[in-house]
């Protein structure tokens, strides 16, 4: 009996593991099917937890500075990012809402308050908070479902774009045929010489969320460039998160 009872367990165990493996699939193909219908698909893939805590491994370089950092990441979603980058000894703090961008750093002793600008400078492109905890979790910067998109298969992916693309700038989001989640989004000036890339080589099944591992973000301007990659060291969703946060009255303000 006792022999029966751990032939069972083990069976369980395999039969779930299988389970969680399928989810994500290497070998999917990409069918085809409507545009509305990977647009559905990967809306409905978006990240649906309340909360991220998160450890990350970040490697910035914009020409002028090139160093990596240890960063915690805290998403209470659709409310704040938060995130402190450590090298040794706390570099930076930031506190993003979806009206503001507050940022100090105990080691230049300088900090920010105001408006999304900060972001624009770092990325070369307009961006609101939404857009930014999407690209933190793996979800298109705009709404797919908003407007009708066009679509291709290429190289075996999902490749939407707007109909009727915005007149400063054109939108591709590239989808996994797996699990619809992103494999990249971009977005381009061709007037102003302006791009932004994001890539997401590769997820990871935790707690049955399908999420990235990795981040990359190349943004490209006339006359700057901006290359972040992001590993994720270790993921936690729904915890209690504490978001210390408290700028030093003797800080240098900064302007963008």
């Amino acid at each position: 009996m006792k022999f029966l009872k751990y032939i069972l367990l083990i069976t369980l165990v395999l039969t779930s593991c299988k389970t969680k493996k399928n989810m994500i699939d290497a070998n999917a193909i990409a069918k085809e099917i409507s545009a509305k219908k990977v647009a559905k698909k990967h809306i409905a893939a978006n990240f649906d937890k309340k909360t991220l805590d998160a450890k990350l491994k970040v490697n910035f370089n914009n020409g002028k500075i090139d160093q990596s950092f240890s960063v915690n990441l805290m998403i209470e979603k659709d409310k704040v990012i938060w995130l402190k980058g450590t090298k040794f000894i706390t570099v930076f703090k930031a506190k993003i809402t979806p009206t503001t961008v507050s940022y100090y750093s105990p080691f230049a002793k300088n900090y920010f308050e105001g408006d999304f600008s900060m972001i624009k400078q770092l990325l070369g492109v307009e961006i609101n908070f939404e857009q930014l905890q999407n690209l933190f979790l793996g979800q298109s910067l705009l709404n797919v479902k908003e407007q009708d998109q066009e679509l291709q298969i290429v190289n075996n992916r999902y490749i939407l774009s707007p109909e009727k693309q915005a007149e400063l700038f054109h939108i591709f989001f590239t989808i996994n045929p797996s699990h619809f989640k992103l494999d990249e989004q971009t977005i381009v000036n061709v007037d102003k010489d302006l791009r932004l890339d994001v890539k997401y080589p590769s997820y990871n099944l935790i707690e049955n969320v399908i999420f990235p591992s990795e981040v990359n973000i190349k943004a490209k301007t006339v006359d700057s460039f901006t290359e972040i990659d992001i590993i994720y060291k270790s993921v936690e969703f729904n915890t209690n998160l504490k978001m210390s946060y408290d700028i030093p009255n003797n800080y240098k303000r900064l302007e963008f």
